[in-house]
């Protein structure tokens, strides 16, 4: 009887660690399978079209996404596309982004943003670098957007620019505008940079081009006629920007241009927004929207109010031009890319 009482006592022992092993496996599956599929999430980048200044936004998209805890093949899935300045592209690329349901959109470049916000009103968007996105109708209101979409301005410090080319280039007199008619950011810009420049008290005369097989004959007469150019956030000039540099130094004509990355192309100097950091501001608002923390209509667009000086010291050699203490004091030097 003993034997029979030690063994009833021994099964239902096993049977009860048996039962609790599996109930504990049981838990522990749910544990690791809830978080996955709450945390898990797709993010669609629409791109206009590739060049430096842009290339530099969407890393930065990347890695501000990555900094707020959204790692690609862990827990995000980015759905990247290109438009190459091709409207139809973009058109169709925004529609298969947006079929794919995801989580939040970014669109590169106003003709990327257009083309998404013309496809949904209702899935949240980010602006990646959108200089006047009230004047492009992409939000309401600067502070309260209103709809599906913010994001972050690329708007650059004109005044402080024109400042900065009548430190550098004391002679100067007559600045040309050089800009696509064919994109309505850069219009807006130009207006913008007229005034500025009749303030700081140069004359000013724009040259618009309507495709890059223009470009090189027109800054070529730019060089007889003007003693400066000056270059706004414009995408078909950034694209061709080796091609204008090139026709400009056959002339010894200065560019200024809008931000950093055309200063590495060739340009003299800018006071710009860094693009990477506008890609890693524009990558942290679209964490804030994954985790909940933000809503589009409520979430002012965001404006850097501060730039930094950018100089090509390659090109200052090249133009025989004097860098005073006043300009290269705070300065970063960048290295001219090699064509």
């Amino acid at each position: 009887m003993k034997n029979r009482g030690l063994i009833l006592t021994l099964i239902v022992l096993f049977a009860t660690l048996i039962i609790t092993f599996v109930f504990e496996i049981g838990k522990g599956s749910s544990v690791e399978q809830t978080p996955t599929e709450e945390t898990d999430k797709t993010v669609g980048i629409l791109q206009y079209v590739s060049h430096p200044a842009l290339d530099e936004i969407r890393r930065g998209i990347e890695d501000g996404l990555e900094e707020s805890g959204y790692i690609q093949g862990e827990n995000l899935t980015i759905d990247y596309q290109n438009g190459q300045a091709n409207q139809s592209n973009l058109d169709t690329m925004s529609q298969q982004l947006v079929q794919q349901d995801p989580d939040a959109l970014v669109g590169i470049a106003t003709p990327a943003a257009q083309s998404l916000a013309n496809t949904t009103q209702d899935i949240p968007t980010v602006l990646g670098a959108i200089t006047d996105p009230v004047g492009a109708n992409l939000v309401d209101d600067m502070e309260e957007p209103g709809g599906n979409i913010t994001g972050v301005s690329d708007k650059a410090p004109v005044d402080q620019q024109m400042e900065l080319a009548k430190e550098l280039l004391p002679d100067t007199q007559k600045i040309g505008i050089l800009y696509s008619s064919t994109e309505d950011n850069s219009k807006y810009q130009v207006a913008e940079a007229t005034e500025e420049a009749e303030k700081a008290g140069f004359e000013v005369e724009d040259y618009s081009v309507p495709s890059t097989n223009e470009i090189t004959q027109t800054v070529q007469t730019m060089g007889d006629e003007v003693d400066m150019i000056y270059i706004p956030l414009d995408n078909t000039i950034a694209n061709a920007m080796p091609a204008v540099v090139n026709a400009a130094n056959q002339k010894n004509t200065p560019i200024i241009p809008s931000v950093d990355t055309m200063v590495e192309q060739g340009g003299l100097a800018t006071i710009g927004v860094n693009q990477y950091d506008l890609g890693v501001k524009s990558g942290k608002m679209v964490a804030d929207i994954l985790d909940g923390k933000a809503e589009p209509a409520t979430t002012p667009i965001y404006t850097f109010d501060t730039g930094d000086v950018i100089i090509n010291k390659e090109q200052a050699e090249e133009l025989n031009v004097d860098l005073p203490d006043s300009v290269t004091e705070d300065a970063t030097y960048v290295e001219e890319e090699d064509e």
